[in-house]
């Protein structure tokens, strides 16, 4: 069955949580490409799949976040661009157990489209379109744009992959809150995002990133304001401080499962962590859900 038709059914699904904050815990160095893992040390991005699916998650993103050239270039390895990402999604899918789902990850290409910079919006449909199909050869499920600023180069992205896979589509923004409310860097509202990723063609849109828990209740409740679609929400554990030369985020796994619980009942359709959450914030959602 797959994740729409899940949906169709009134089920809640589980994404996972952090993958930079797992990867730096087995050896990731800070500023070094998480991507380049999928290369050198793929039994550490296996296990980080498997972590997660054992901890209750429905779907696990792939390591591949920074996976398009843009980024591999200044790594040296833009030249494995399209392995990069096939791999990033064999090894999620290489420990998925039946009836679970990998997603392929897409986050920001770090570089601006013309006239503001100097990539084009076919350069940049193309590299999408690389990082879907490498996606669906090793064996994804659905794709996320995620962690977006812009609703120009997150239309391209789901474009890309409508028009060249299968996968679902899924996309999702971050936003600050201000004295005028919550809008992303670009100016995009929660209410203008929603409706601007479905009508790029999105199947599933939401937040992720930027906000602890109780802030990401108050932008899920402005997007389901302005659609019935499904909604999908990534929170972090809370802002994080540094304390003893540690970074540490105070959103303990059972405060953020009460939370949720309110989530789900706005209604958010797909729950999970992003940065700061592990596989003990996963395991509390399950249970909150059970």
């Amino acid at each position: 069955m797959k994740i729409l038709d899940r949906l169709k059914n009134n089920e809640i699904l589980i994404f996972d949580g952090a993958t930079g904050t797992y990867l730096q815990k087995k050896g990731l160095i800070a500023g070094d490409s998480p991507e380049k893992m999928n290369i050198e040390n793929p039994e550490i991005v296996k296990m980080m799949a498997k972590h997660y699916y054992d901890a209750g998650s429905d779907i696990v993103l792939t390591n591949s976040f920074g996976g398009n050239k843009f980024m591999l270039k200044k790594y040296g390895i833009e030249d494995k661009f399209y392995e990069v990402n096939r791999l990033a999604a064999e090894l999620a899918k290489s420990v998925a157990p039946l009836g679970k789902y990998v997603c392929g990850s897409i986050g920001p290409t770090g570089e601006f489209l013309e006239p503001l910079g100097n990539i084009s919006e076919s350069e940049m449909y193309d590299v999408f379109t690389v990082m879907c199909k490498a996606f669906e050869d090793g064996g994804a499920d659905a794709v996320m744009i995620e962690t977006q600023l812009g609703l120009e180069e997150a239309s391209l992205g789901i474009k890309a992959a409508k028009d060249h896979t299968n996968l679902t589509v899924m996309s999702t923004m971050v936003f600050d809150k201000g004295p005028r409310g919550y809008f992303t860097m670009m100016g995009v509202t929660p209410e203008s995002a929603a409706m601007g990723l479905l009508d790029a063609g999105a199947d599933i849109v939401g937040t992720n990133c930027g906000n602890g828990i109780e802030k990401m209740i108050e932008i899920a409740t402005l997007m389901r304001q302005a659609t019935d679609r499904y909604l999908v929400v990534q929170s972090n554990a809370g802002i994080p401080s540094i304390i003893k030369g540690k970074v540490v985020y105070p959103e303990s796994p059972e405060f953020m499962a009460e939370n949720y619980k309110k989530l789900s009942e706005i209604p958010v359709n797909i729950l999970g962590g992003c940065c700061g959450t592990t596989d003990n914030h996963i395991r509390a959602l399950r249970n909150a859900l059970n």
